[in-house]
């Protein structure tokens, strides 16, 4: 179902393009630029700009089309991968931001080095560099390509290399402050765009006969609308939702773990809090993040279950068309191209995360570590050299894309398979007294190579047979969970067999004890970031209970 584009969309879209590289690029003054400004913003960062970042920085292309071709298949079960998110945003505002800030690290690596020594900066590093070529950017750009090849025509290839032009422009010349800045300005058409489409759409129901609540219901799968399942109510959505395996423990122990390695240790995600003017900033921006995550379950899933009751006639199993045929058929000429720029916001806003991130590695934990020397205007250099080869490798692994099933399945797989490692050494880093450099390095090669095997495995194109997830019904979320058990195992063992790591290392980065994550400041008032996590952990259990 290709689309055209009326001259109106073409504009918008065209005047939308110019604009954000416009912006990006004047967003960053043109004078001599430290490595400290173009890697960390000058660590000027305020809460409201690091919590708008970090959503627009998840939020993708991905997500708007995934999402609600998810919500269209099984419904809101998807949710949770949005709403879990916003404890693990707590964690990283709670625990991890408060070591991250007073080290005044540049990157995630250089904290493992701290805490535990160079190896296991080098491997995080990789394991960095690997995410944002194969998750953040390859997908994104795919998803992207498809979407706009469904509605507006633009062949794949093309949107690809435009996209990737005007993105890697202002990324590269004007480093995490242009990134942050256009962010901010695409965290709003974000928001707006899929908020508009929402309402739209539920304003069309009637038009299908459906009046209320109870009506809407009984034109949906059975659980449709509901979040938690069990393996039973999940077989009620069909071979899709049994498949998925989102069952509520699944989610219970899974996700913490794909979080862990997302929302606290990815470069492309945490560079944000690196970059804060304060420690309150820093811990107050995931917390603002997390509330922001409440809303994709309403204007990015929700819509998809809308879809199925408006045009499952037109869509039919091919899910993947319910965000494009939606825009077809709801918005008019004008509108369209507003929602074309919503899903350039998304895409861009990810890529661009990707890249400077990927500039950052590169640059601090690879290039500086092994030669010292290198002055700001080598490493700025460097970075922006790593970033255009990122995207031109990106490119050409995102004309892959089609080789999987489900695009937003097939990137929480990918994490699956390489965040429990990351996991257990950031976990027990920042909580163990006993963990050791060896055990932390031991974990992390053995644990990636685990979960690159997994993951081989169950990959119908590798293997043949999803031998895990259909022939020992474990699905990739309890993968993720068995895999962080085992590197448990391994870190402890490794730790109990060396030596002891240095105390003074040991009081520098590790809490006391659980507890004093929350008891060990004084109480700061309306700004105190543990103030705000209740606030969130309270609206999560509301919600939770509403939809389950």
């Amino acid at each position: 179902m290709i689309g055209t584009i009326s001259l109106i969309d073409s504009i918008i879209i065209l005047a939308y393009l110019i604009g954000i590289l416009v912006v990006g690029v004047l967003s960053v003054k043109m004078k001599k630029m430290t490595s400290d400004g173009y890697f960390l913003a000058s660590r000027g960062l305020k809460w409201p700009v690091i919590g708008a970042a970090l959503f627009a920085s998840n939020i993708s292309t991905i997500h708007l089309v995934g999402l609600a071709a998810s919500g269209y298949n099984e419904g809101l079960v998807w949710g949770n991968f949005e709403w879990l998110a916003a404890i693990t945003l707590i964690l990283l505002g709670l625990v991890f931001a408060p070591f991250y800030f007073k080290s005044r690290i540049s990157t995630l690596p250089e904290f493992l080095e701290k805490r535990y020594g160079p190896g296991s900066r080098t491997v995080l590093a990789f394991i960095g560099i690997i995410g944002a070529l194969f998750v953040h950017i390859g997908m994104s750009l795919y998803a992207g390509a498809i979407v706009f090849e469904t509605f507006f025509g633009i062949d794949v290839v093309t949107s690809i290399i435009i996209i990737s032009i005007v993105t890697t422009i202002y990324t590269v010349l004007g480093g995490l402050k242009a990134v942050v800045v256009t962010e901010t300005i695409q965290t709003v058409i974000l928001i707006g765009g899929a908020v508009l489409l929402t309402v739209i759409a539920i304003f069309a129901l009637p038009d299908k006969g459906v009046h209320t609540l109870a009506e809407f219901k009984a034109a949906l799968k059975p659980g449709q609308l509901s979040i938690l399942h069990t393996k039973e109510s999940l077989r009620a959505l069909g071979e899709g939702g049994f498949e998925s395996g989102l069952t509520w423990y699944a989610c219970l122990l899974g996700y913490p773990i794909l979080g862990l390695w997302y929302w606290c240790s990815d470069q492309t995600i945490v560079q944000r809090v690196l970059g804060a003017k304060t420690q309150s900033d820093a811990q107050l921006g995931p917390i603002f993040a997390g509330f922001l995550k409440i809303l994709p379950v309403f204007i990015l899933v929700l819509p998809g279950v809308i879809a199925y009751v408006l045009f499952r006639d037109i869509i039919g199993t091919d899910a993947n068309q319910a965000f494009p045929v939606m825009i077809n058929q709801l918005l008019p000429v004008g509108l369209k191209g507003i929602m074309a720029a919503t899903l350039l916001a998304a895409l861009m806003s990810t890529i661009a995360a990707a890249l400077n991130s990927s500039a950052t590695l590169v640059a601090v934990d690879i290039v500086k570590r092994l030669k010292p020397a290198t002055t700001d205007k080598k490493q700025i250099q460097v970075g922006r050299i790593a970033a255009v080869a990122v995207m031109l490798l990106a490119m050409v692994w995102s004309t892959q894309g089609d080789k999987f099933s489900s695009i937003f399945e097939a990137i929480n797989k990918i994490a699956a398979a390489i965040a429990p490692p990351v996991a257990v050494v950031l976990l027990f880093g920042v909580f163990s007294k006993r963990g050791t450099k060896q055990a932390a390095i031991t974990t992390l090669i053995s644990g990636l190579m685990l979960g690159i095997t997994f993951f081989c495995i169950d990959f119908p194109p590798i293997s043949g047979y999803m031998y895990f997830t259909k022939g020992l019904h474990l699905p990739f979320m309890l993968q993720a969970w068995w895999l962080f058990v085992i590197c448990t195992f391994i870190y402890f063992i490794v730790s109990y067999l060396t030596p002891r790591p240095d105390p003074a290392v040991i009081e520098k980065y590790t809490w006391d004890n659980p507890l004093a994550v929350i008891t060990r400041e004084k109480f700061l008032g309306i700004r105190d970031p543990r103030l705000w996590a209740s606030f969130l952990i309270l609206t999560l259990v509301v919600l939770y209970t509403i939809f389950s």
